[in-house]
């Protein structure tokens, strides 16, 4: 019967833990579920009797006997939460509620029904759309209330209880600050006044504007309407105590959850260091697996960088902790001290790497573009255009008019990344820039006819567009790898390698000739040697089916080395290790499963590790190898800006008990602030000219000279409200990457740059 069996995959729609734990297929038009431990195969009872299965709870079937007791433990929890809630639920439902158990009515409250398929609807009623932000997934829910539309405008307690007293027992209060189609001038204005109060708390306690992007912000402001007057507001005393320790114990249980994730998929250590102004460096460390990055804890490591041995003693304390049979890799910076380091990790950790970190990298490679004569003079061109646009407002307007709305500024990882990124923006608006200059509305600008607007003219010149484009053709390739490699939609492990293939190609087909591309391979070569005696990466690329199957023999023949490596490292049992080799001949040959045209087709629409878990059945021990392999990310950074989270001020304080609640009180901050950021999320400043953009855009928009007044004042209040329209679609930065391998002279480049003597130093330590 297993031949007629389809696997299924796993889709968001699943949220139930339990799906995690077991395989998914398609018998006809049923769903059969087996369990990933002891191979049982239920036919029936749904997601419940495999969870109780898991969970050793006694039900309708069988209990699992090699299910993992930490596993055991949690799925038994969500089965006893399950219940509790029901129970409550249950409770409270049958329990009437009184008028005079409900909060107080006032102005900025409603009464309604909350089943709108029973309730009545009067003639003159009307229905109103009350969207609550859900804190989980930041999706919308919607539920729709009938109410008489007067009731609504009066803002009245009285008519409000009047509309359907008839049914008072049925009342639940809803706050009205969440309605967002009413359209009465009266709730506008309370709603001004509650916005003007909200501004003056954050100007008065200095907090950023971005506090109110936070996922937390409307669930708060939801949850003091729905108290009504009266509620008190929580002391200096309460945050301090009871409400920091009940937030560290909901962080440490969502910490905990990932942990089964890890033992599946493996994880990847993540060591990122900051250095304050006043010579503090301070190392943070992350764990990232498929499910979500976590913030674990942050290290005063202003003693510890000067030696590489007590770093290895971190670094081995952090693997113990998270478990050495977990950890696939430990990604750092690539200096001296953390490549020796890393070196002594992975000779006492036989089955994990150390890796330098591959945005590090690009962005290094993207630095010495940069430095190049042409280049600089380029940039700095455009930043001279940027400045004059973004230090006077009347100029900032009409660009904004005929841009759509949209910046020329493009904020990136670094401030390297985010001057190739602001030129292809640039590039992208020629047409926009050169309307906005050629307009009478330019003509009629006071700054046309000064000698500061002459740097405006480079935007009529086609040399500088002819520039502007060539560096484009040689970066933008680059600035695709680094963002696969940031990227939070998908694990990068399986992309990075064919992202720096097309780089090197795009270079050489854009130049043709090897004398002039040859200048910019041996930039990428440089940095690319610390990454290419990595063997995950190659085995990364190896193992997606995408890259695999469009590359030519003499390329798998190479790769199949790196593949080998990570076989012996990464799986310990020797009999695996053989049962592995022998299944790379049916996925090297596209047999079996792997032949059919469903899988063929789901080479390029599914996520690597999702196409194993789907079609890898029948070599179990490959996939799940795989698996492990492409579910890794190739950074340390994460996308959590590092101005949101005063890590320092945990080593700024001399005592233990206060230290110890500024580091419980940063591990809240840093994972609420990670737990809002994920695939769908996008960056919460639009605006270039925030205070958060200073540390990678200040060379583009700092001021040269002072504005005068009048027509291009610097007066912020003269700017105009904008509506931003999207002039370049959002495209997938993988998918024209798997479209062929076979121009041996790429993978032949970095051999020559070593023989040129380009080898770097931090690659010939540790490999050699």
């Amino acid at each position: 019967m297993d031949s007629e069996l389809e696997p299924v995959a796993l889709t968001p729609q699943k949220q139930d833990n339990a799906w995690k734990h077991c395989e998914i297929y398609k018998y006809g038009d049923r769903l059969q579920m087996r369990c990933l431990y002891c191979r049982k195969m239920f036919k029936g009872g749904g997601i419940t009797r495999v969870k109780e299965h898991l969970a050793g709870k006694k039900g309708q079937g069988t209990i699992c006997d090699q299910v993992p007791e930490d596993v055991r433990l949690f799925l038994q929890q969500c089965i006893d939460g399950t219940v509790r809630r029901q129970r409550k639920r249950h409770k409270s439902s049958s329990e009437p509620l009184s008028v005079a158990a409900l909060p107080p009515i006032e102005g900025d409250m409603m009464v309604v029904q909350p089943d709108v398929n029973d309730g009545f609807k009067s003639p003159g009623s009307s229905d109103v759309v009350v969207q609550n932000e859900s804190v989980s997934g930041g999706r919308t829910k919607q539920r729709t209330y009938r109410s008489r539309k007067n009731a609504f405008e009066n803002g009245s307690a009285s008519n409000s209880i009047d509309l359907i007293g008839r049914d008072m027992d049925n009342l639940i209060p809803v706050a009205i600050s969440s309605v967002k189609n009413i359209v009465h001038p009266s709730f506008r204005d309370r709603e001004s006044t509650i916005h003007m109060a909200i501004g003056r708390f954050l100007f008065g306690i200095g907090a950023d504007f971005d506090a109110v992007n936070s996922v937390n912000f409307q669930p708060m402001i939801d949850a003091i309407a729905s108290g009504g007057f009266g509620v008190s507001a929580p002391t200096h005393d309460d945050l301090r105590g009871w409400i920091l320790k009940n937030c560290v114990e909901e962080m440490a249980k969502e910490v905990d959850e990932c942990k089964v994730m890890w033992k599946r998929t493996g994880c990847s250590i993540l060591v990122e260091e900051l250095n304050s102004d006043n010579g503090l460096k301070v190392l943070n460390f992350l764990v990232n697996c498929p499910e979500k990055v976590v913030f674990l804890k942050s290290v005063d490591a202003s003693e510890i960088l000067s030696s590489a041995d007590t770093l290895f003693e971190l670094l081995s304390e952090l693997v113990e902790e998270i478990g050495s049979t977990n950890v696939v890799q430990v990604i750092t910076k690539c200096e001296d001290h953390y490549v020796d380091a890393g070196k002594k990790l992975m000779l006492v950790y036989p089955s994990l790497y150390w890796v330098p970190c591959a945005a590090h990298c690009i962005d290094q490679m993207l630095e010495e573009f940069g430095k190049l004569g042409w280049i600089s003079e380029t940039i700095e061109q455009a930043r001279a255009i940027s400045r004059f646009i973004y230090n006077r407002s009347g100029v900032l307007n009409l660009m904004w008019k005929f841009t759509s709305g949209n910046d020329i500024l493009l904020p990136a990882f670094s401030s390297s990344a985010t001057n190739f990124a602001t030129l292809g923006r640039i590039a992208e608006l020629k047409s926009n820039l050169q309307a906005m200059v050629t307009s009478a509305e330019w003509n009629e600008c006071s700054y046309s006819e000064e000698p500061s607007g002459l740097v405006m003219n480079a935007i009529t010149d086609e040399a500088f567009w002819k520039a502007v484009a060539l560096v484009n053709h040689l970066t933008s390739p680059l600035l695709r790898a680094l963002r696969i490699v940031c990227s939070e939609k998908r694990p990068a492990m399986g992309y990075v390698y064919a992202a720096l293939y097309r780089a090197k190609d795009a270079i050489k087909t854009h130049l043709v000739n090897r004398e002039d591309y040859i200048i910019y391979w041996k930039i990428i070569d440089r940095w690319w040697e610390q990454q290419q005696h990595i063997p995950l990466l190659a085995a990364g690329f190896f193992l997606n089916p995408k890259f695999f199957y469009n590359a030519n023999e003499e390329m798998r023949s190479e790769l199949i080395l790196s593949v080998l490596d990570c076989v012996e490292r990464l799986v310990p049992d020797d009999k695996i290790q053989d049962k592995i080799i022998k299944e790379l001949t049916s996925y090297k040959t596209a047999g079996g499963v792997f032949g059919r045209n469903l899988a063929i087709r789901a080479r390029d629409t599914m996520l690597p590790a999702e196409w194993w878990s789907t079609y890898g059945e029948s070599c179990l021990n490959l996939s799940r190898f795989a698996i492990r392999i492409l579910s890794q990310t190739c950074s340390s950074s994460v996308s959590c800006r590092r101005n949101q989270i005063p890590v320092e001020q945990i080593y700024q304080s001399k005592n233990s008990i206060e230290q110890k609640r500024l580091s419980d009180l940063v591990f809240v901050q840093y994972n609420m602030r990670l737990r809002q950021l994920g695939p769908e999320s996008g960056d919460d400043t639009l605006d270039p000219l925030s205070h958060n953009r200073r540390d990678v855009l200040k060379d583009w928009v700092s001021g040269d000279q002072a504005c005068v007044e009048g027509n291009g004042s610097a007066d912020w209040k003269s700017l105009e409200s904008i509506h931003r329209t999207q002039v370049v679609p959002i495209i997938d930065d993988t998918e024209d990457l798997g479209s062929g391998f076979d121009d041996i002279e790429i993978f032949k480049g970095e051999k020559e740059v070593r023989d040129e003597g380009y080898y770097t130093n931090t690659s010939e330590k540790l490999f050699t």
